[in-house]
């Protein structure tokens, strides 16, 4: 026992957890170091996770040194290898959620996979889900996320919009979704008279909503009725742009006095153009309108926000103001989710500099 003991604080669990690992793993007393436990640990190495991370894997998953290097942990990385997940993101995978090296593949992880791809899920966008969320492997494929499915499409989330909701919100495969929903539908029913197809369309736009708090989303619509603006109006403007809802007013009050003070413009271009809020005042909004006061150019919000940098300085060196598209064609403001949680909570909602979420036309 004692040369075991010895090596499993030597590879990282500390002396004072090594009674509650023996608890939890009673059979590694029967190991031995050279035959079993040295060559797990190589094994790990050689998936790219990092020396000081061994002892956290091993304390959240002792059961991986009872494995055999050529069965299950194997088999589980060549096949997510296999679906285009990077090499180099395996160790990561395994320090976040070392679980999945003791799946098996045929019954485990490729029906979940094969699930996945059958909801339309490009094989690329998968490999980059797990790769920055391997507990999604975890997810129970019969009770959870086919249920999850099943209950956003009764929600009124059309069908070909699926794929689109999960590459945004990959947790929302495992949550207690149909509570959250009803309550969230509810609520922007009560709030802003927003019916069920209207409420589809915002989970769709942004499925982050159904786990975010609702004195959360109050703050930025009560910051809008506040400006004057008719119920109708904000309701039609959470369902153009449902990020509205997660913005800081702090934020939202800059660039709503600079657009009335500077800008002059009316209150009805921000009910056309929601998204005005979403992008940075100090770096995109005051540049580019300062540039088009310096030509005189007169234009929309969407004609000189909604497009990159370099595609706004070939339309200042345009001789017309070409015709408008109708949605966003790249990627607005920054962060996808709060940093630091799966689940938007209320105080890191309200301590993010700027909360700002991606919108994509297609995968």
């Amino acid at each position: 026992m004692i040369p075991v003991l010895g090596y499993l604080e030597k590879v990282g669990i500390p002396k004072s957890k090594l009674g509650e690992f023996v608890k939890n793993y009673p059979q590694v007393l029967h190991t031995s170091v050279v035959v079993e436990l040295g060559p797990v640990i190589k094994f790990l190495r050689g998936l790219d996770v990092e020396k000081q991370d061994i002892g956290y894997v091993l304390q959240k998953y002792p059961e991986l040194l009872g494995f055999k290097l050529e069965g299950t942990m194997s088999t589980s990385v060549a096949y997510l290898v296999s679906i285009g997940v990077s090499p180099r993101d395996i160790g990561p995978m395994v320090t976040q959620y070392p679980y999945f090296l003791g799946m098996r593949v045929g019954t485990v992880i490729k029906p979940l996979v094969d699930y996945l791809f059958s909801l339309g899920l490009p094989k690329k966008i998968l490999a980059r889900m797990l790769e920055k969320r391997a507990y999604i492997l975890g997810y129970d494929l019969e009770e959870t996320v086919k249920l999850n499915v099943d209950c956003l499409i009764s929600f009124g989330i059309r069908r070909e919009a699926i794929a689109s909701v999960i590459a945004q919100y990959p947790q929302i495969l495992g949550l207690p979704l149909k509570a959250k929903l009803s309550s969230q539908q509810y609520f922007f029913n009560l709030k802003l008279k927003i019916d069920p197809d209207g409420f589809a369309c915002i989970i769709e736009k942004m499925p982050q909503i159904a786990s975010l708090n609702q004195h959360v989303i109050m703050k930025p619509i009560e910051f809008l009725l506040g400006r004057g603006l008719p119920l109708e109006d904000v309701a039609i403007m959470v369902m153009k742009c449902p990020q509205l809802v997660a913005l800081r007013v702090e934020l939202m009050k800059k660039s709503y006095y600079y657009f009335k003070s500077e800008m002059g413009r009316p209150v009805k271009e921000l009910v056309e153009f929601p998204e005005y809020f979403t992008y940075s005042l100090e770096c995109r909004i005051k540049p580019r309108y300062t540039k088009l006061q310096s030509k005189g150019i007169r234009c929309s919000l969407n004609w000189f926000l909604n497009c990159s940098d370099q595609r706004f300085e070939e339309r200042l060196q345009g001789d017309y103001i070409e015709s408008e598209s109708l949605g966003p064609s790249f990627c607005m403001g920054g962060k996808l989710e709060l940093p630091g949680s799966d689940i938007v909570s209320d105080e890191e909602a309200e301590s993010d500099d700027e909360v700002l979420y991606r919108r994509t036309v297609s995968l």
